[in-house]
C-alpha cells in the first residue's frame, strides 16, 4: 500500500487594480497582463504537483472573504499581491492572523523606492517571506526560490 503526500494547495490573491496589468503604468508594472502571470504560475504549480487557484478583486471585503474561505478549505499557503491594500488594510492582516494560513507577500514594483506612503506594509511583518521590485517575475520566484 503506497502513501502519497497530498498536493500542496496554493492560492494566489491579487488586490485592487491588478486586473489592469499590461495597460496600467507599464513603466512601473511592465507589460505582462494578470492572465500572463496566472498562466505562468499555473504552469509552475502544475510542475511542482501543487493545486493552484488565482483570485483577484478590487474590493477589500472580497479579499478578506476569500482568505477566510481558504482557511476553511485547508489551503496550505497564499501568495498575495495586495496592491494598495498593502498600506491600508488591517482587515486583510487580521484575516491572515485569524486563519493562520502562511502567506508570502509580493509586489511587482519596489514599494520602498516609490512614494513615502507606499513604504509601509501592514502585512510584511507577518508574512513568511516576500519579493518586491522584480516585476511580474517576482510572483514566479515564490515557486522557483521559496519559501513555499
Amino acid at each position: 500500500m503506497s502513501t502519497s503526500t497530498p498536493a500542496l494547495s496554493i492560492l494566489l490573491l491579487n488586490g485592487p487594480n491588478l486586473n489592469l496589468l499590461g495597460t496600467r503604468e507599464p513603466a512601473v508594472y511592465g507589460s505582462a497582463t494578470l492572465a500572463d502571470v496566472v498562466t505562468a504560475c499555473t504552469a509552475l504549480a502544475s510542475g511542482a504537483g501543487a493545486q493552484f487557484e488565482a483570485f483577484q478583486s478590487n474590493h477589500e471585503g472580497e479579499l478578506v472573504d476569500r482568505i477566510q474561505a481558504a482557511g476553511r478549505e485547508g489551503v496550505d499557503a497564499v501568495v498575495i499581491n495586495p496592491g494598495a491594500y498593502t498600506h491600508t488594510s488591517v482587515a486583510i492582516r487580521d484575516a491572515f492572523l485569524g486563519t493562520g494560513i502562511p502567506f508570502i507577500e509580493v509586489h511587482i514594483s519596489n514599494i520602498h523606492a516609490r512614494e513615502a506612503f507606499r513604504h509601509h506594509s501592514y502585512l510584511s511583518d507577518k508574512a513568511g517571506g516576500g519579493y518586491c521590485g522584480l516585476g511580474s517575475q517576482g510572483i514566479r520566484c515564490v515557486w522557483l526560490f521559496g519559501p513555499l
